[in-house]
């Protein structure tokens, strides 16, 4: 089994926890309320941008001419789903460009942005792919239930879209070829998964 795969099977834990996670589910049933999305839209635009940066460093790092291609390519990605937020801010009345970062989101962007500056860019797409393969698993199983059309059917569409598929394998496809098994790609997988959900705890918490 490849490292992406080993990596991802020993945290399926947290991305179980992700899905059952009541905002999730609230996604997946159209119930979540819409401050609480409208403060996810914010926050996870904050977290994107910090995300881009991060592809564009290790793309400058990368060992060889195909792997900067390839990380460049994953940050128009980024700017792609950044438009997609735009659509959804526009729509709750958020000025996403203009969010500032909640204490769960910085942990998150703080730990992605300092190991692309201080790490080679096999640790880095490590630190990276979890958020990645995370969407693609949530968006896979919260559309196999088919759910009725609602406020959140887009979302559910854009992260179960063969599109996103793509660019998971994409980016798993440079963990494999640039880093190594070690105890430290193990906990910055695991600490990246542990984000994702505090992040969705955080959003969920913001409407008391």
């Amino acid at each position: 089994m490849t490292l992406s795969k080993n990596l991802w099977k020993a945290n399926e834990d947290l991305a179980r926890s992700c899905l059952r996670h009541p905002f999730v589910q609230g996604l997946a049933e159209g119930t979540l309320s819409s401050q609480r999305f409208a403060y996810y839209v914010g926050q996870d635009a904050f977290f994107l941008q910090a995300f881009a940066r991060a592809y564009t460093i290790a793309g400058a790092k990368a060992p060889d001419w195909q792997g900067f291609i390839a990380l460049h390519s994953l940050a128009d990605g980024i700017l792609e789903e950044l438009k997609l937020h735009d659509t959804y801010a526009s729509r709750w009345g958020v000025d996403a460009m203009a969010a500032k970062p909640a204490p769960a989101t910085r942990r998150y962007t703080d730990f992605v942005l300092t190991t692309a500056w201080a790490c080679d860019t096999g640790l880095t797409v490590v630190a990276l792919s979890p958020c990645m393969r995370l969407y693609a698993y949530l968006g896979k199983e919260l559309a196999r239930a088919n759910p009725p059309q609602h406020r959140y059917s887009d979302w559910i569409r854009t992260y179960s879209s063969r599109d996103i598929e793509i660019l998971t394998q994409k980016l798993e496809y440079l963990v494999d070829a640039y880093a190594s098994d070690s105890h430290q790609a193990r906990e910055t997988y695991r600490y990246a998964m542990t984000c994702e959900l505090d992040f969705f705890q955080a959003a969920y918490d913001s409407v008391a």
